[in-house]
C-alpha cells in the first residue's frame, strides 16, 4: 500500500502543524547526522519554529566553527560576484584596471 501524495501548503490546523513540524524536524536532523557519518562531512542545521524556538544540530566541528567557515566562504563568493558584475558594467580595460587597483 502506497502513501498518498501530500500537497505542499500551510497546514491550517495548529496541532497537526505542530506534529508535522516536530516529525519533519527530527527527520531533517536524522538525515543531517547520516550525511555527516556516511560522507565524513561537516554539517550544521538550524531550524527556527514559528514560535521563534531555535533547534540546531552540528556534526564533528562545533556549530560556530562551521558557520564561521560558511561566512568566510560566502563573503569570498560575494566579493567575486561583485567584481564580475562590475566588470560587466565597465566598458574599457582602463576602467577595469582602476577597479582592480
Amino acid at each position: 500500500m502506497g502513501r498518498k501524495k501530500l500537497e505542499i501548503k500551510r497546514i491550517e490546523n495548529k496541532s497537526s502543524r505542530q506534529v508535522t513540524f516536530s516529525k519533519r524536524r527530527n527527520g531533517l536532523i536524522e538525515k543531517a547526522r547520516q550525511l555527516s557519518v556516511l560522507c565524513d562531512a561537516s554539517v550544521a542545521l538550524l531550524v527556527v519554529s514559528a514560535s521563534g524556538k531555535l533547534y540546531s544540530f552540528s556534526s564533528g566541528d562545533n556549530l560556530v566553527k562551521i558557520l564561521d567557515r560558511y561566512g568566510k566562504q560566502h563573503a569570498d563568493d560575494l566579493k567575486a560576484l561583485d567584481h564580475q558584475s562590475k566588470a560587466l558594467n565597465y566598458g574599457s580595460h582602463y576602467e577595469l584596471l582602476e577597479l582592480v587597483d
